[in-house]
């Protein structure tokens, strides 16, 4: 009967609503003015412990011919943000209004039925949804991306599953994974903030502060034709060499980008780049909240003041917050500038300027190797101060309750059951012109290169639930990648062969380019999290720059389930290794 009422709901919603994308109207989408003030995202809060959300997923296409995707509540809200505490039920049913697309190119076989995970034609129509770094099973219903597919005009199709009790209180995020199409539906702007409430508990440093959530996309250029101009809002280039990855930015910080950005939807576009505006009180001290949401496009962050970098005080990353994993004598790590891999988030506090002074966000230029895409220096915000600014609509508490701490051991304290290497690869579809379109491929060491394959039956890696492993992830290509994993995150162990001490958890992390003749590849090492039995089953690992994802550079992961955990303690080594996360020389 509840399913039956839902669907009824949701088939006169599509009377009033949904026909409106049908025709292809640019309002069933909406985006900011240039030049307008931040707007913060809706909340949607669970309550006595559920978060019931009903998604619409929707597709328009504006003035300047652009595709625009967005998920709108059932109260009009595009992109809310879904805010839950650990243990928390959260049921989301999610419609797909997107117009039949004719004339698709179909990349799964079989037809599944309405409600089902079990293939159906995969087409640029098709949707689905990602709990991207969420421990929860990735199974049908829950957070299964490789088969389960929501087609036009069936019935809503229902995700429920509970928030893991130990899940790091921070920031995550959902969007679309549908294979061959995510670049373009995330591009054109579907996705969303996912909040697991608590970070307060977790580090006391910023109990009490409101708290501001700010999603950075990309989007197709609405100039592509334009010549780049010198503005009164572009920040001075500087050199910085970021130890993400070893990534000069060159200082010269201007071209073409390959893609604009906005931030909350409120554009700032290449060539002018007129920025958004954010209002805070003078002084004021708040914890922002930064999805880098964007499907191809590097940022590296700095909030300046009359264009002197500001120190940024971290307190999560990836959802994680940094005093976890072992490391709970630092609370805080302070920054000039965040480099901010697509699908990365950060969290750091961040003091408003004086009264007068001028202020603003802006991202600075990322080397992303002599094939990759330009990201260029470019402001994204305004800081403007005044006294009866409006207070962000969320404040975190300031007498917060007791946080339940992680049991499992600190990954640096597990000693691994085995090692894998895996390498990132690419090569024109023909190789006789190498301005054919490129597959993408993420192969594990010793294997053929295969780009994905949806319709595999076995998976490319075999893990043991309990297990803790080292994964060492080669970039032999000429353009940077970024390494993602589903349901688990990691500990970067060494950049190039390097030890470093870095404590952190992530689900993403950046490989430097190669320089094409280096007879070593860069490299990064990392020591993945099995431990957790929520996440046996099948799911991804991938690079996240979409566009490469989109074109192969994919594989799949089998967590089976198992009695107990082989991994075990280890004693105390590596003493001597240094921190390259934090550090960065001017």
């Amino acid at each position: 009967m509840f399913r039956f009422g839902l669907y009824l709901a949701f088939a006169l919603c599509s009377l009033a609503c949904g026909m409106s994308a049908q025709n292809g109207s640019a309002d069933v989408c909406p985006r900011g003015v240039m030049g307008d003030v931040v707007p913060e995202p809706a909340d949607l809060r669970s309550k006595d412990g559920v978060l019931r959300v009903e998604l619409s997923y929707r597709k328009s296409v504006d003035a300047q011919g652009q595709t625009r995707y967005c998920y709108i509540d059932r109260d009009g809200h595009q992109s809310p943000t879904l805010r839950v505490r650990p243990g928390d039920q959260i049921t989301l049913t999610l419609r797909n209004d997107v117009p039949i697309a004719t004339g698709a190119v179909h990349r799964m076989s079989g037809h599944a039925s309405p409600g089902d995970c079990g293939g159906g034609p995969m087409t640029a129509a098709s949707t689905n949804l990602h709990f991207h770094g969420l421990s929860i099973p990735p199974l049908c219903h829950q957070d299964e991306t490789i088969k389960t597919l929501v087609q036009p005009g069936s019935a809503p199709f229902e995700y429920s599953f509970r928030i893991p009790a130990d899940q790091p209180p921070g920031l995550y995020w959902y969007h679309p994974h549908v294979h061959g199409f995510a670049k373009e539906q995330i591009l054109g702007g579907a996705s969303g903030a996912l909040i697991v409430e608590g970070i307060e508990s977790a580090n006391r440093e910023v109990s009490g502060l409101p708290e501001r959530v700010l999603v950075i996309r990309d989007q197709e250029l609405m100039h592509p034709d334009a010549a780049p101009e010198q503005t009164d809002s572009m920040p001075a280039p500087q050199v910085l060499r970021d130890a993400e990855g070893d990534i000069l930015n060159s200082g010269t910080g201007g071209g073409k980008p390959a893609k604009d950005l906005s931030i909350n939807f409120v554009p700032v576009p290449y060539p002018k780049y007129e920025p958004a505006v954010i209002t805070m009180r003078p002084q004021e001290r708040q914890l922002w909240r930064v999805l880098n949401a964007s499907s191809i496009t590097y940022l590296d962050l700095q909030v300046l003041f009359n264009d002197s970098a500001q120190s940024l005080g971290v307190v999560a990353m990836d959802g994680v917050p940094i005093n976890f994993n072992g490391n709970s004598a630092q609370s805080v790590v302070w920054k000039k500038h965040l480099l901010i891999p697509p699908a990365g988030r950060v969290e750091f506090i961040v003091k408003g300027p004086k009264a007068g002074l001028r202020a603003s966000l802006v991202t600075r230029t990322v080397d992303s190797g002599p094939v990759g895409e330009n990201d260029p220096t470019r402001p994204l915000a305004t800081i403007v101060t005044a006294e009866d600014a409006a207070e962000p609509q969320s404040r975190l508490a300031a007498s917060p309750a007791q946080l339940n701490e992680p049991h499992a051991s600190p990954l640096r304290d597990v000693v691994p059951a085995r090692t894998r290497k895996l390498y990132f690869s690419e090569t024109p579809q023909d190789p006789k012109n190498p301005n054919s379109p490129t597959v993408f491929y993420l192969t594990v060491d010793g294997n053929t290169p295969m780009p994905f394959d949806p319709n595999a039956v076995l998976p490319n890696i075999t893990v043991k639930q309990g297990d803790v492993e080292d994964w060492i992830i080669e970039n032999r290509t000429k353009e940077l990648h970024d390494f993602h994993i589903h349901q688990v995150h990691f500990q970067l162990l060494q950049w190039n062969g390097v030890p470093v001490d870095e404590p952190y958890l992530r689900d993403t992390v950046n490989v430097a380019y190669w320089d094409g003749g280096s007879p070593v590849y860069p490299s990064v090492r990392l020591r993945l999290d099995f431990r957790s039995p929520n996440i046996v089953g099948t799911f991804l690992y991938h690079c996240h720059l979409l566009e490469h994802e989109d074109g192969g550079m994919m594989g799949t992961v089998r967590v089976d389930a198992a009695q107990s955990a082989t991994s075990r303690p280890k004693d105390d080594r590596g003493s001597g290794a240094h921190s390259a996360v934090f550090h960065t020389t001017q």
